[in-house]
């Protein structure tokens, strides 16, 4: 999906607030969705140049509630209500519809990113136990050893059939 400067966007908002044109020839002239460019103007003709400034990214629960209200109290479209509240995208607010429908208001509460993690691969909980090789008996060294040959074994005739699926490809893709 492609950004577009905030100048941008409110020069062709004022270009159709002109009146000298109309969605289709502004749209084909940028090369521009017509919904996108009826998204910048209604924001443009409710909000002015202020529309399409940085605005906050992350809304409260009671802002949400708020807009999924006024939605349903005045009938608003999805793009109308992203437009009277100067948010983003009408997406973004049909995803707080979905969440609010399944999980009433508690559900439009922010979640909780997940802490981050060093790099380190987690412990593999089906491993033994790490121990010296020198203190293991030959017999767990043997089946080790065997594990590892039967999982390389299982990769190459993983990676052979891959090749040979994308052969065939390109024989019928030559034919």
């Amino acid at each position: 999906m492609a950004k577009y400067a905030a100048q941008f966007k409110l020069r062709v908002a004022e270009e159709y607030a002109s009146g000298t044109e109309g969605f289709r020839l502004l749209a084909q002239r940028y090369g521009l969705d017509r919904g996108t460019l009826r998204e910048w103007v209604a924001a443009y003709q409710c909000h002015g140049a202020e529309a399409f400034m940085p605005g906050p990214r992350r809304y409260d629960e009671a802002f949400k509630v708020l807009v999924l209200r006024h939605m349903r109290d005045e009938g608003l479209s999805l793009r109308q209500a992203a437009a009277r509240f100067n948010v983003r995208g009408y997406a973004t607010i049909a995803e707080w519809q979905r969440r609010y429908d399944a999980g009433g208001a508690e559900a439009l509460a922010p979640r909780r990113l997940p802490t981050r993690r060093s790099m380190q691969k987690p412990p593999n909980p089906k491993a033994k136990p790490a121990k010296q090789d020198e203190a293991r008996s030959r017999e767990e060294l043997i089946d080790e050893l065997e594990d590892l040959r039967a999982e390389v074994a299982y990769l190459k005739k993983y990676h052979a059939l891959l090749q040979a699926k994308e052969r065939v490809a390109q024989q019928k893709k030559r034919k």
